[in-house]
C-alpha cells in the first residue's frame, strides 16, 4: 500500500517473508520522493518480493543548507521509525541525498545496517579536488573547520568513521560520465571492490536506475 504525501512516500511490501527492513530514501536536491516512484525505484523492489519498506523522504535542497535542519529531520525520522519496530535501516542516498545519508552514516551508524549511495554529492569539485591533493580522504589535513562549512564538516566525520573503520556497509554507484563522479571516486578507494559499480552513464535517472536494479539483483538485504 503506498501512500503519497507532500513531503513523503510510505510504501509498505504487501506479504513479504521474513523480519520487515525500513528502506530511507533520500533524493538528490530538486528531486521529490515522487520521482522515485515514477522512476520505478520503488517498483524494482516490489517485482522482486523483497520484505523492505520504503520511506521517501522530501529532503529539499534548502534543509542541507543549514546543517542544523537536515540533522534535526534525518535523526527525528530515525527515531520514529525504531519506535515503530524497526530494527533492520537502510538508507538510499542519491546525489545531495549521498550526503543526507553519510550523516545518518557517520552520527548513528550502529543503527545503520546499510547504505546505497548513487553519485553521492559529497562537496564542490573544488574540495574534493583539494583531498585527492592531498592523498587522499586519510591524508587530508580537514584542520579547524567554520560551523558552516558543511561540506568539509562531513568529509571530516567521514574521514573519522572511515579510519575506524566503523562505517555501515556502504555500496556506491555512479556513472562513468557523471560530472560529480570525483567524490564517487575518492570514496570508493576505502570501500571493498565489490561494493561499488560503475556503468557508463551520467548524473541522471536513467543511470541511477540501471544502478539501483544492478544492487538489488544481487539480493543485498537477504541475511
Amino acid at each position: 500500500m503506498m501512500q503519497l504525501e507532500t513531503d513523503f512516500v510510505h510504501d509498505v511490501a504487501p506479504e513479504a517473508q521474513g523480519e520487515r527492513i525500513l528502506l530511507l530514501m533520500l533524493p538528490g536536491a530538486k528531486n521529490t520522493p515522487q520521482q522515485l516512484v515514477e522512476h520505478g525505484f520503488i517498483r524494482e523492489l516490489r517485482e522482486r518480493n523483497l520484505p523492505v519498506d520504503v520511506l521517501a523522504l522530501h529532503a529539499h535542497v534548502d534543509l542541507y543548507l543549514d546543517r542544523a535542519d537536515i540533522e534535526r529531520v534525518l535523526h527525528r525520522t530515525l527515531d520514529e521509525v525504531r519506535a515503530q519496530g524497526y530494527r533492520r535501516i537502510w538508507l538510499l542516498g542519491i546525489s545531495l541525498g549521498g550526503s543526507g545519508a553519510m550523516i545518518c552514516a557517520t552520527q548513528r551508524p550502529r543503527e545503520i545496517e546499510g547504505i546505497f549511495l548513487l553519485a553521492p554529492f559529497l562537496g564542490t569539485r573544488g574540495i574534493i579536488a583539494e583531498v585527492e591533493a592531498a592523498g587522499g580522504l586519510l591524508r587530508w589535513p580537514a584542520g579547524r573547520i567554520d560551523s558552516r562549512d558543511h561540506e568539509r564538516m562531513l568529509l571530516k566525520q567521514i574521514q573519522g568513521q572511515a579510519r575506524g573503520k566503523k562505517l555501515p556497509l556502504v555500496y556506491l554507484g555512479y556513472g562513468s560520465e557523471d560530472r560529480y563522479r570525483g567524490a564517487s571516486r575518492m570514496l570508493a578507494k576505502y570501500l571493498e571492490p565489490s561494493r561499488v559499480s560503475v556503468m557508463p552513464g551520467g548524473h541522471d535517472w536513467d543511470t541511477w536506475i540501471a544502478l539501483w536494479r544492478g544492487f538489488l539483483d544481487k539480493a543485498l538485504f537477504l541475511p
